[in-house]
């Protein structure tokens, strides 16, 4: 149904940092790149960061937020770890969620410009 997404970051460098490496984990990779703008996916592009004047003030009460599949929970975990080491924040450590499912696995964090940010897998 929906075909990309795209977010507003003041710093693009620091956004290049923690979706380079938080995104990798998940098998995915900067795909696109120009000025002001880096396009993220497995094939094509669908995750969009562009540098904005005036991005979207973080809100955590918002609901708003972004969730990218995991082949495996070792993936979440992998990206779990990599956005707190490249500039992310805790929002949620990796686990079994079992209110979704009972093999709902994820992770959330939080991005440098305060999106909320999960990744999930069902494997068990």
């Amino acid at each position: 149904m929906i075909n990309h997404v795209s977010v507003g970051v003041r710093d693009l460098k620091a956004a290049r940092r923690f979706y380079d490496t938080t995104l990798a984990a998940l098998g995915y990779k900067c795909l696109a790149e120009g000025d002001g703008y880096l396009g993220y996916g497995a094939d094509a592009p669908k995750f969009w960061v562009m540098a904005a004047e005036h991005p979207v003030p973080a809100d955590a009460k918002s609901g708003l937020h972004f969730c990218f599949d995991a082949a495996s929970r070792k993936a979440v975990d992998a990206f779990h770890a990599g956005a707190l080491k490249s500039g992310g924040s805790d929002n949620g450590k990796p686990g079994v969620r079992s209110d979704y499912g009972a093999t709902y696995y994820a992770a959330f964090v939080v991005d440098p410009d305060g999106y909320r940010i999960e990744a999930y897998t069902g494997q068990a």
